[in-house]
């Protein structure tokens, strides 16, 4: 007489109309009282005994019971939805579309529970061919955080994506810096430009795109006050950004720049110009009090900053499909550095928390050779 099983071991029937072995096991009860059972089949008995053995081994390890049918796609869907609260449009959008193209549509269908490390090995390696390394990272991250939000509510026993590490994907397009010719073709173009003040301004304090479209005339000084104690020179207060929590990018990007003669001369330009803007749109005028905005005062687009300023690169004899109004920040930097403006100076008046990121990202030496040892050798040893 065949010995019954222990309890928590399951059952094992044989099925006359499946003509398989079917395994069963209650892993836990649902909130009426009713058991709740998984069941696992095998040819054999000792195949069902084994995938029954499985089926055990994971409820006590705190597997779910709907894990053995969870995708890659479910678990990314899942993240998307959830794991994001509280980020920008513009950010949910750009994880969608990642997501979307290089992940759900190469691993979207392999269950979660069955995705091996040489399987995320074998497609970032695949998605090195068209991504960029930063991309690339990018797009790891993503599974990497849908994965382990599924490993946290019990779908998987572990997150394979951490095992894994990032190729070395296509090269990026390097940003660039305007050559102090460049720049001066470029801001004569931007002379006939209704972005005019904008890209004089952007040019001439390095500040990011972000900043310069949420700064407000009220945090603008046109008159300053020499006599005063201590003097008030014309400047900006970069103190908000267009980001979702209107903050600066960082803390020590928060600052007050003084701004040159010419930005001033630009801006007083661009104000009355604005106002005829608002005379002219009557009723039609939202009243935001933004320093750049479009001409029924309503907040600029990245898009519109975009297209206008190709339009000036364009008539400034460059080509626009190399150059982003980003670069105008890279610019700044690269000509106060040509011209002998100490690195700690710079890293300030951009808002960055040190000097690496604006020596190894942000400069593009103009003049590189470095001078200072040549002269001092010069000075000891003169030539004969």
């Amino acid at each position: 007489m065949t010995s019954r099983r222990s309890r928590g071991d399951g059952g094992l029937t044989w099925s006359e109309a499946r003509q398989r072995w079917i395994g069963a096991v209650t892993v836990g009860y649902t909130p009426d009282g009713k058991r709740i059972f998984r069941r696992a089949s095998g040819r054999t008995k000792t195949e069902a005994k084994n995938k029954l053995k499985e089926l055990i081994r994971d409820y006590e390890d705190g597997i779910t019971a709907a894990s053995d049918s969870y995708t890659v796609r479910q678990a990314v869907e899942d993240w998307l939805a959830y794991g994001l609260a509280g980020r920008a449009a513009s950010t949910l959008e750009n994880r969608r579309i990642l997501a979307t193209t290089h992940i759900v549509s190469h691993l979207g269908s392999r269950k979660l529970r069955e995705l091996s490390a040489e399987d995320v090995d074998r497609w970032l390696a695949d998605r090195a061919k068209i991504l960029s390394t930063s991309t690339l990272q990018r797009v790891k991250a993503i599974l990497r955080r849908a994965i382990g939000r599924a490993q946290a509510r019990d779908k998987v026993r572990r997150n394979v994506v951490l095992l894994c590490d990032t190729p070395t994907g296509r090269a990026g397009r390097r940003s660039k810096s305007l050559t102090l010719s460049q720049a001066h073709a470029v801001m004569a173009a931007a002379e006939a430009s209704p972005l005019r003040a904008y890209l004089v301004v952007a040019l001439l304090t390095g500040a990011r795109t972000e900043e310069l479209r949420a700064i407000t005339w009220s945090h603008v000084v046109l008159d300053g006050d020499e006599h005063a104690e201590p003097p008030v020179l014309p400047h900006l207060m970069v103190w908000r950004s267009v980001r979702a929590t209107g903050d600066t990018k960082t803390p020590k990007s928060r600052r007050s720049l003084a701004i040159s003669g010419r930005c001033v001369q630009a801006l007083r330009t661009h104000r009355a110009a604005q106002e005829r803007q608002r005379a002219f749109a009557g009723k039609g005028w939202k009243e935001t009090d933004l320093v750049f905005a479009s001409v029924v005062g309503t907040p600029l687009d990245a898009a519109n900053v975009r297209r206008s300023f190709r339009q000036v690169v364009r008539a400034a004899g460059l080509d626009p499909k190399q150059w982003t109004p980003r670069e105008l920040r890279h610019s700044f930097v690269s000509l106060l550095s040509d011209s002998g403006v100490p690195i700690e100076k710079i890293s300030v008046l951009v808002g960055h928390n040190g000097t690496r990121v604006t020596e190894m990202v942000y400069r593009q030496q103009l003049r590189p050779v470095i001078q200072d040892g040549a002269a001092t050798m010069d000075s000891i040893f003169p030539s004969q």
